[in-house]
């Protein structure tokens, strides 16, 4: 990291931890257990933070002293004293730089490896892939296999954006889902659904009689409320537009229908599931900032080469996780290699035996 952006990150930093300091101490603030507990942590994570750059600016402050004694002194022997004070200087800052990079990476304003994530609730996105019309409508399977999950385990789920696939089925659909899972979250117990979930099965348009062999994404992102991750409006493109969905005569009339775009990262978000263009902005951007926080978290993973053990959990929507092969009734989870003969069940919600399995893999 080069000094000019260390000290930049730094500053952002102290910023950042002189606003907590005033906050943790209002009334509303105060009041509020959770949201003292979330600031209590992040003024503690920057104090020590900030403590290191007080330090590091001592630090530059006696080099530039050294250095000037070196080019204006005339004394040999404070010149000596000077040139030996300043490589230990040196020293000492290229010791606390490395050590930054370490602490700055994880105090970032997302806190991405500390925050640990199994607690909350989650956003699910389904997403059809390759397949067409197959797809569309497997989405729409897979959909339905979730909810009748989330009513076995008593979960609440609404949904943020739906987006119809050409004949039946989705392209897409968004869902926020909340619960209480025993000591987790639903993301605690929903991460290892993050993949490519893959279909093996005749669809019902194929006359020959054909198996096909269909693809949809599932991306499943712990919720980041707004006091944990602060979005700079600034960097937000706004727009408004008619629904597409169902929704009568209100169809028609409003721009109710809000997209989001980051710009910095370029991460775009739709929301037209609700009457109010106030209410479909907040659930935007309550995906918008899980989405920024799983962005920037697997681009801290990549930056640091963090390797986990298994794929279990890595959220990487790339793998090919599962296949459900209607012909032989069987799912087959390819991180663990293991099949389950009851496709109708599983189908049907029963998938707790799967999930049960993945988390004691990668438990070892």
């Amino acid at each position: 990291m080069k000094k000019t952006s260390l000290i930049n990150k730094f500053e952002e930093l102290e910023k950042e931890f002189h606003e907590i300091s005033n906050s943790i101490i209002q009334p509303h603030i105060v009041s509020n257990q959770k949201k003292y507990k979330i600031f209590l942590k992040k003024y503690r994570r920057l104090e020590k933070v900030v403590n290191i750059y007080d330090k590091y600016k001592k630090k530059l402050i006696a080099l530039q002293e050294a250095n000037y004694i070196l080019k204006n002194d005339s004394d040999p022997e404070m010149k000596e004293i000077a040139f030996l004070e300043k490589n230990q200087i040196l020293e000492d800052l290229s010791d606390i730089e490395k050590k930054s990079e370490d602490i700055l990476f994880s105090t970032s304003h997302t806190e991405i490896e500390n925050i640990e994530d199994d607690h909350r609730n989650a956003i699910v996105e389904l997403r059809s892939g390759t397949g067409g019309d197959e797809a569309c409508l497997f989405v729409e399977d897979i959909l339905r296999m979730y909810i009748m999950y989330f009513k076995q385990v008593g979960w609440k789920y609404k949904i943020i954006h739906a987006q119809k696939g050409g004949i039946q089925g989705y392209k897409e659909i968004i869902l926020d889902v909340s619960g209480k899972g025993g000591k987790e979250g639903v993301y605690g117990i929903l991460k290892f659904e993050s993949g490519v979930h893959r279909v093996q099965r005749i669809p019902k348009t194929e006359s020959q009689g054909r198996v096909h062999t269909s693809a949809i994404t599932v991306a499943v992102l712990p919720e980041i409320k707004d006091i944990e991750l602060k979005i700079n409006l600034s960097d937000i493109k706004k727009d408004t537009f008619r629904s597409s969905g169902s929704g009568g005569q209100h169809v028609n009339k409003t721009e109710s229908a809000v997209r989001l775009t980051h710009i910095p990262t370029k991460i775009t978000v739709e929301c037209q599931e609700e009457r109010s263009q106030h209410k479909n902005f907040e659930k935007a951007m309550n995906v918008l900032r899980s989405r920024i926080y799983q962005n920037e978290k697997e681009k801290r993973f990549k930056e640091r080469s963090i390797k986990r053990k298994s794929l279990v959990s890595t959220g990487d929507r790339s793998v090919k996780i599962r296949t459900y092969n209607y012909p032989k009734g069987r799912i087959t989870d390819h991180r663990i290699h293991k099949s389950i003969y009851d496709l109708v069940g599983f189908m049907n919600g029963n998938i707790q035996e799967m999930i049960n399995l993945l988390k004691l893999y990668e438990k070892k």
